[in-house]
């Protein structure tokens, strides 16, 4: 092949990088603002839905989602993936509400809270890393494990507890206006903000996607692939730990039975945003927007007066379509 050609091949290559790019930031967003046009059509939803008050509660309602996003954006991109984030978001709920009911300090709870996530992340990165084991079922395993222990601790009953400062978090004041937005908000846009500079600024955020794209060439490359994989769960599980705290200030109790199918709608969130689920593509922010579509859609059907089951059928339909898209677009990059 001459230089010319060289030249020409890789013109067009950089050139269907840069379209793939472009589209996997813009579709997400159209895909937002496509959920909130078919809510804002129905004349009777529109004057509650396009309200500061409504939108607030949107916003809320998304930290979960968002938090637990962050470490999935981390682990699918990676190769892998984690079906215990529901059962790990219960179990630190729990575990910080009976850290409360014993007179421990706010500052420790949100520690030991935090770090029992971590530990559930550890576990799952050191079985998977070490024994070479499919994340799909060390996951599932612990997804029964950690909703197990959660029952156990709670005494298979919500851990109420008396007032606590860690309640302001998620607290909603003035309901009726957009701002003052919850701490709980702006602490899950300033991580995303970290993640989105360590994803695409940092040495480990490169190892990530190289570990995603082709995990051979990566430790033919010296990258200690064990190792970053037990990192990437850990951290990962640092955040599904920080969910269960938002999740306590939110509910106000520690309740084992709370966050069942939590990981379909992050996983789903993810995947909107851009992610394969073969690894090495997405992002953090294609990621967060992909969890404000899904709040969106559960707080616009409340808003029409859908039953439950109709938006269980709605989310189904959405994680389908969402890994629908990623096929289509695996097929548009071969």
């Amino acid at each position: 092949m001459d230089k010319a050609s060289s030249h020409g091949a890789g013109v067009g290559n950089r050139g269907k990088l840069q379209f793939s790019r472009f589209i996997n930031f813009i579709g997400p967003l159209l895909g937002l603002l496509f959920v909130m046009g078919v809510f804002c059509a129905n004349n009777e939803v529109r004057p509650y839905f396009l309200t500061g008050a409504n939108f607030k509660i949107i916003l809320t309602q998304t930290v979960i989602v968002a938090i637990c996003a962050l470490g999935m954006t981390m682990i699918i991109i990676s190769g892998g993936i984690d079906l215990s984030i529901g059962s790990t978001v219960a179990l630190t709920s729990v575990v910080g509400a009976t850290l409360i009911l014993k007179s421990y300090p706010p500052a420790l709870v949100v520690m030991l809270t935090v770090m029992t996530g971590g530990l559930l992340g550890l576990i799952n990165g050191g079985i998977i890393a070490g024994f070479r084991m499919m994340p799909f079922i060390v996951t599932l395993g612990m997804m029964g494990i950690a909703r197990g222990l959660a029952k156990w601790i709670g005494k298979n009953q919500t851990v109420n507890y008396p007032d606590s400062p860690l309640n302001k978090i998620m607290a909603l004041e003035a309901p009726q206006q957009l701002f003052p937005l919850p701490m709980g908000v702006w602490l899950a846009i300033g991580l995303a903000i970290i993640m989105s500079v360590v994803m695409r600024r940092t040495v480990f955020g490169r190892y990530i996607f190289a570990l995603g794209s082709n995990e051979l060439a990566a430790r033919l490359s010296g990258i200690r692939v064990r190792l970053y994989k037990a990192i990437i769960y850990s951290v990962a599980g640092l955040f599904f730990g920080l969910a269960g705290l938002m999740q306590l200030s939110r509910l106000t109790q520690g309740d084992p039975s709370v966050a069942i199918g939590l990981e379909l709608d992050v996983i789903a969130a993810v995947v909107i945003g851009g992610a394969s689920l073969n690894g090495g593509s997405g992002s953090i922010l294609g990621s967060m927007i992909g969890a404000l579509i899904m709040a969106v859609l559960r707080n616009g059907s409340n808003q029409s007066g859908w039953p439950t089951y109709m938006q269980e059928i709605i989310i189904g339909l959405v994680i389908i379509l969402a890994v629908g898209l990623d096929k289509l677009r695996q097929r548009r990059a071969d």
